[in-house]
């Protein structure tokens, strides 16, 4: 059941959200036990492999280059890097790597080439690779698929009507058509939100109904608190109490049965009491390491003591789907076999120039 009939109007919705807070995570508890195992939790790292200089104007976002924060603007990370972050992320107990870049768009240049080859590498070391990367057309969807992506995000990050009040540079359909297109190209897709940006309840509410309207519901749905930064235009946002993203969390659970939902930006505020009624309320993931993008997180340690003491276990990769299979990509292939070609011409060149044997013009002096 990815949509749960009970709650697919606006209303029903609302109703539940406000239900007697133990009755609601009592009803979602149950509903997490019939579909998931409720003592997985799966372990994400989060790495920004390009930081900072997005020309959007997402209100909450450190990375715009337009609000004046602490985010340095940072190049696009090496492909040997990416995979030695990963590396140790698997090491630490993560079995997801989601990349993300600071892009307004994906465009089919070099860079996107390294992301490519990057998707490749983490594939191959039994990682689940998810990217957000902005948004990006049908054709890119699909070398994004076959280089091994297990699954894209795109946050609608609110409801369709307060969405004007959070971005103006990029439409909501614009974020829907993303998402439809890494559908098409056979992605899982990986989409949620951000409480505490000023919104009415009726307006997170209004997001998960964005979901109930589409043919396939996220596989995984994500539910952020708004951490402020100085900087940004939510800068002096009232953080949210603990107890709404425990109802946000147990809401979207019971909305959406089959779907994975991510506890993600926000746990620094939370005590390991409210967290551990997000994992009763139906939470089964969270991201490791002590940072996401460029906010805090809980660190690693912090994290294994949690699951230690409230008996969680890490969740496995690929347990909600096949690993994909990684396919030769013919734009990188064709690259590197140009610089191949280039090397070797390079080379011969320099032979030619300065030939084996070769000896300087000795010249004599007449005193």
């Amino acid at each position: 059941m990815k949509v749960n009939p009970q709650y697919n109007t606006k209303e029903a919705l609302l109703d539940l959200y406000n239900k007697p807070l133990l009755e609601l995570v009592f009803e979602a508890a149950t509903i997490h036990r019939q579909y998931h195992n409720p003592r997985e939790v799966q372990m994400s790292s989060l790495l920004s492999i390009k930081t900072g200089g997005c020309p959007e104007d997402c209100g909450y976002c450190p990375q715009a280059a337009r609000y004046h924060t602490d985010v340095d603007a940072h190049k696009l990370m090496t492909v040997e890097s990416v995979l030695e972050q990963a590396r140790n992320a698997k090491k630490n107990g993560s079995s997801r790597l989601c990349m993300g870049a600071a892009w307004r768009e994906v465009r089919d240049n070099k860079d996107f080439d390294n992301v490519i080859e990057m998707v490749q590498g983490v594939n191959a070391l039994d990682m689940e690779v998810c990217c957000t990367l902005g948004m990006m057309s049908e054709d890119q969807a699909k070398r994004l698929k076959d280089a091994g992506l297990f699954a894209y995000n795109h946050n609608l990050d609110t409801s369709a009507d307060y969405y004007d009040d959070v971005i103006s540079t990029r439409e909501y359909e614009d974020r829907l058509n993303t998402i439809d297109n890494a559908r098409k190209a056979g992605i899982s897709v990986c989409s949620g939100g951000i409480i505490g940006m000023g919104e009415a309840v009726e307006d997170r509410i209004g997001l998960l109904m964005s979901y109930m309207q589409m043919e396939n519901p996220p596989e995984s749905i994500p539910i952020n608190a708004l951490v402020a930064v100085e900087g940004t235009p939510m800068a002096e946002q009232k953080p949210i109490e603990q107890w709404e993203m425990i109802r946000m969390v147990a809401t979207t659970r019971i909305a959406f049965p089959e779907s994975v939902v991510r506890l993600s930006a926000g746990r620094t505020k939370m005590n390991m009491e409210g967290q551990a009624l997000c994992f009763m309320a139906g939470a089964s993931s969270i991201f490791a390491g002590d940072k996401l993008l460029t906010t805090p997180n809980p660190e690693y340690n912090e994290d294994q003591e949690m699951f230690k003491i409230l008996g969680l276990i890490p969740k496995e990769a690929f347990a909600d789907g096949e690993k994909p299979v990684t396919k030769e990509d013919p734009i990188i292939v064709a690259r590197k076999e140009k610089e191949r070609q280039r090397a070797e011409e390079l080379a011969e060149a320099r032979k030619k120039a300065k030939p084996e044997g070769f000896q300087p013009r000795k010249v004599t002096t007449v005193e």
